[in-house]
């Protein structure tokens, strides 16, 4: 409050050099004198040293947390997701290719099944995830040659649902080249009056999805401001590794695939094995942001910080599910 005399409460540092611990209830923040609007609020805060967020909201590197669609979220509206590392190096890189190739409007991970897969498989794909449009291609994966497309009008007055696909799919499939825009993709959406649009390579393999549904939300959703987006115009996205020998390889690949940063992710950062991890990629990677942690003290952070770290992550067994304080102590 500067140098305004408070006549209610307790300072910051009243308040909690008292030897006492508070939570969110315990503790009300007095309100202070307005003198500006709320569009003149400015949010933007770094999460390293050399990238800035708009929306300073990151989402953690957990596996039920973070991985290529919660990243791509995350970058939409103006904050930062990082890729967990609780999978292969090959699962971890293909993430983060997927959210530097992502263009607001088109799916993220389209749902492909093979053509000889049943009906049933679309049923349970429906149960879970509340859509029963797939592509159909020859590996039953995305990049996989288009051989034809499945909607609910395909399928929904067939009893036998152990039929193969490729009998009920629609083979003449409107599609639209690589690298077209969505204002390009919905401009042929309206023209064919499709629900779908997917998008091919010179080989006829699928690489994206583009749906009228995904164009329909976007537009009633309140305006999302700028994207976090690199020098390149791509979303940001982080990822997460480890600090063993092993890791050094998968940083490598992550840097290849076009990472934005990386957390060493550990519970005490404070550690040779994470200094020594910090040396090599400022050694062999000095474009890459490194965030190091976690720390908790004044002294860890500054080991790290003199060490090169770009970042920190600051805390320690506050969560209701943590137990790094049981196990450290």
């Amino acid at each position: 409050m500067g140098s305004e005399q408070i006549y209610d409460g307790y300072t910051a540092a009243q308040l909690f050099g008292q030897g006492v611990s508070y939570t969110y209830d315990d503790v009300i923040l007095h309100p202070g004198y307005i003198n500006f609007a709320a569009h003149e609020v400015e949010l933007a805060s770094n999460v390293t040293k050399n990238i800035k967020l708009r929306v300073p909201i990151v989402s953690s590197p957990m596996d039920t947390v973070t991985e290529a669609e919660m990243a791509v979220a995350m970058a939409l509206v103006g904050g930062m997701g990082f890729i967990h590392y609780n999978c292969t190096v090959a699962d971890q890189v293909a993430a983060v290719v997927k959210v530097k190739a992502h263009q607001p409007g088109f799916v993220v991970t389209p749902v492909c099944m093979k053509p000889s897969d049943p009906i049933s498989a679309i049923d349970n794909i429906k149960l879970t995830k509340n859509f029963s449009s797939i592509c159909v291609t020859d590996t039953g994966a995305l990049g996989g040659k288009l051989l034809g497309i499945v909607t609910s009008r395909d399928i929904d007055f067939i009893d036998d649902r152990q039929m193969p696909l490729e009998d009920v799919m629609t083979k003449d499939v409107v599609t639209a080249p690589e690298g077209t825009t969505p204002k390009a993709a919905v401009d042929i959406l309206k023209r064919n009056k499709k629900g779908r649009l997917p998008l091919v390579n010179a080989n006829d393999e699928l690489v994206n999805l583009a749906t009228r549904t995904g164009f329909v939300e976007e537009r009633q959703l309140p305006p999302q401001g700028a994207p976090s987006l690199d020098s390149k115009g791509r979303l940001l996205v982080g990822a997460a590794t480890g600090t063993r020998e092993g890791d050094k390889e998968r940083i490598a690949r992550l840097v290849e695939a076009g990472v934005d940063a990386v957390i060493l992710d550990s519970s005490q950062g404070d550690s040779t094995y994470q200094l020594g991890m910090l040396r090599h990629i400022k050694q062999h990677h000095p474009g890459l942001d490194v965030i190091c942690g976690n720390v908790v003290t004044g002294t860890q952070a500054r080991r790290l910080i003199e060490a090169g770290a770009d970042g920190l992550r600051v805390g320690m067994g506050s969560g209701s599910i943590c137990t790094t304080q049981e196990v450290r102590n």
